[in-house]
């Protein structure tokens, strides 16, 4: 049940769509979308869009460090992504006396550019269609288990045939809930050096407040480049490497756009779940998002403690408390938007529908299919619930990494003293990456805290916590007695304890490890399944197959587009506005201006401070060439594209294929689109590429940026 938890379920939404819905594959473009894009504004051709033999749009598109995406816009391989997306990678390059996370950094050429520890990004080659090839593999006798194993071994043999010795990543992807599959073939460059980015207060103006809410404000874009060796090959970090040339770069536009006009958008969209049952959306409202909600802001009342009292604490944990937040955000705007628009009530009428299909004549395969996931849900509520604050407990560094390092030690103390010295190297480089940036105070007390909600609030719970809870009466202060204990006679309360166990390493203290011993039982709890939880989940897995299946020969004629899952997509629509809102300073609510932006100004806020110099150019009317036409500096507006995490970063894109924005978030009113579409309430907020480039030319003073760009006007 917990895969099903993380990853949910990969389909599609089963009534005809609405114009500006779907998340389309590129390969589909000329078939199911061609001509609807062209009545809408479209002036490129299918391959202009997609090409495998020539360069096209889908080869300025990457994905981000496997969790947003980017596009290239200079023929130097320079990559636009949000701020948030670098931010990670920010913080990481920041100290506190060179801290570029607050005050913004810009590289004045290439030589200064900087290289973060870890950062990717990934290029799409080409996709195709595997599925009769796949299924061809399995039967309706199989267990789901045997069909996943029948499935793996084919895909492990198509991964293997197109690779090309190593060249390329091979990704097959299941689609339809298992109906489909696909296969992707990416190349990876790893080698990326942050370029500029803007302070905080611009980066990330509004903060948690702002956040998921129109009208916003923010300048949320950084830059990064892509380098390779002087062959133009993907090449580990080298000083002799050179900027990418890439096959295709995005022209970027100051032409500015009105209402209607024509807007789509390429990314990495994450993951949507539009075939999700009643039972699953009535399960994350009640169950599974109020635990993940309440685990997060336990989490995030610690970290902010001790964030708020040291610089350098709240630059290494300022990525893991965006993160916790913005999801902490999100899931209770699910549950809200869930339940405003009776999602479950909407859910349950088209299985009502399903089933009676079901059971004519000829359909009788299908007839047992809804019976059985909703039989799936009565019996996984509470062990949703559980699951979610055992997983959000798991997120505290110091509830894995003794299980993590324990392991591995464990396994070196099995070895020779050959293999043991060929192993070690990776030992040591592994403890040196999970004690980095870690502050002990802050972790024992966000996993004292998370501990005491867990073993209070979940059912089930692992062993040893059961244990220790009631012999601390379940107390937050039991807690961090019992910890503070624990933490001065382990071997894993610093990295320096960690070194000197491995000069001396004994198995019996490491067995004996009260943090190694903690770690472990909670591991072992999240990966347990009871026989029954395995029936349940194969018999569901089935069921969802057959839902999906047989939903789609019940509307034959309908236009499908799969369900999120980390590949390339397109989706398309127009710049369209919201209701009148008294909020916007702007004439229509589809764009926002300095103006509004200077009217959130609070100094000294943490969340709406920003610097005198973007007030000073405001007050000057200093605006370059970047100005609309009107007048105003445009900062943000919205567009109905259909989007979900992981497009964070995605290009908007003109008729021409023009980058006009970035996007960057979505409306908390159709905070169920990951669910179900809404093509009334559904927006993407954008940041104006105009606004991008003003801050990098006006604001910043990097004008050798603008000039590497491709600019029409």
């Amino acid at each position: 049940m917990k895969k099903l938890l993380i990853c949910f379920l990969l389909a599609t939404f089963v009534l005809p769509v609405q114009a500006n819905e779907g998340m389309w594959f590129l390969m589909h473009i000329e078939r199911l979308n061609y001509r609807d894009m062209q009545k809408m504004g479209l002036q490129l051709t299918p391959e202009e869009i997609y090409s495998i033999n020539n360069s096209s749009l889908k080869d300025a598109i990457v994905q981000f460090n496997r969790g947003c995406t980017a596009e290239i816009i200079s023929d130097s391989g320079l990559v636009l992504t949000n701020h948030h997306c670098g931010y990670s990678q920010i913080a990481e390059l920041s100290t506190a006396e060179n801290d570029y996370l607050t005050n913004g950094f810009w590289a004045g050429n290439h030589a200064e550019e900087l290289k973060p520890k870890k950062l990717s990004v990934r290029f799409f080659v080409r996709m195709d269609d595997v599925s009769k090839r796949i299924l061809g593999q399995v039967n309706d006798k199989m267990t789901e288990a045997e069909r996943e194993a029948a499935i793996n071994r084919e895909i492990a043999k198509i991964e293997q045939e197109n690779n090309e010795g190593g060249k390329y990543t091979v990704s097959v992807k299941s689609f339809y809930q298992g109906n489909e599959f696909y296969y992707f073939v990416y190349q990876d460059y790893n080698d990326v050096r942050l370029v500029g980015t803007p302070p905080a207060n611009i980066g990330k103006f509004g903060g948690d407040t702002d956040n998921w809410e129109w009208p916003r404000h923010t300048g949320d874009f950084s830059l990064f480049r892509v380098y390779a060796d002087k062959d133009g090959n993907p090449a580990e970090y080298s000083p002799n490497n050179v900027p990418l040339k890439p096959k295709y770069h995005l022209t970027t536009s100051l032409k500015g756009f009105e209402e209607n006009d024509f807007a789509m958008i390429l990314g990495y969209p994450g993951r949507t779940n539009r075939w999700m049952p009643a039972g699953g959306i009535q399960q994350n409202v009640e169950y599974a998002y109020p635990a993940w909600v309440e685990a997060s802001k336990t989490s995030m009342d610690v970290m902010k403690k001790y964030m708020d009292k040291d610089q350098q604490v709240k630059l290494d944990y300022a990525s893991s408390y965006a993160s916790i937040a913005n999801y902490w955000k999100n899931r209770q705007g699910m549950i809200d938007a869930l339940t405003q628009h009776k999602t479950a009530e909407s859910k349950r009428n088209e299985e009502k529908a399903f089933q009676k299909w079901a059971s004519k004549k000829g359909n009788d395969r299908f007839e047992e299919v809804i019976p059985v996931i909703n039989n799936y849900y009565k019996n996984t509520n509470k062990a949703s619930a559980h699951d979610n604050y055992l997983g959000l407990l798991l997120r505290t560094r110091m509830a894995t990494i003794p299980y993590r390092l324990g392991n591995a030690m464990d396994y070196y103390l099995q070895q020779n003293e050959a293999k043991q010295a060929e192993v070690k190297p990776q030992l040591e480089a592994e403890i040196n990456d999970l004690y980095e940036g870690i502050y002990m105070p802050l972790e024992k007390d966000v996993l004292a805290a998370q501990l005491k909600l867990y073993s209070t609030k979940a059912e089930n719970i692992a062993p040893m916590v059961a244990r220790i809870a009631t012999a601390n009466n379940k107390s937050e202060a039991g807690w961090n007695d019992y910890l503070n204990t624990a933490f001065e006679n382990s071997i894993f309360q610093s990295k320096e304890k960690v070194e000197a166990f491995m000069a001396n390493p004994d198995a019996e203290v490491l067995k004996n490890d009260p943090l190694f011993q903690l770690s472990t039982d909670l591991l072992k709890r999240y990966r347990y399944e009871s026989e029954e939880e395995k029936q349940l989940n194969n018999d569901f897995e089935r069921a969802y197959r057959l839902m999906v299946q047989g939903m789609r020969e019940m509307n034959p004629d309908a236009k499908y587009y799969p369900d999120a899952n980390s590949t390339l997509r397109l989706t398309y629509g127009k710049v369209i506005a919201l209701p009148e809102d008294k909020r916007n300073d702007a004439v229509k609510n589809y764009y926002t201006t300095l103006k509004g932006t200077i009217a959130k100004y609070q100094p000294g806020d943490d969340e709406f401070d920003m610097p005198q110099k973007l007030i000073d150019l405001y007050e000057n009317k200093d605006f370059g060439q970047y100005a609309d036409n009107d007048g105003y500096l445009p900062v943000n507006f919205l567009t109905d594209n259909d989007i979900t995490g992981g497009n964070s970063g995605s290009p908007v894109l003109n008729g021409k294929g023009e980058l006009i924005g970035l996007a960057f978030d979505g409306n908390i009113e159709a905070m169920a689109g990951d669910v179900i579409f809404d093509d009334q309430l559904q927006r993407t907020i954008n940041v104006d590429i105009r606004y991008v480039l003003f801050l990098i030319d006006k604001f910043a003073g990097a004008s050798h940026i603008i000039d590497e760009l491709t600019i029409v006007k």
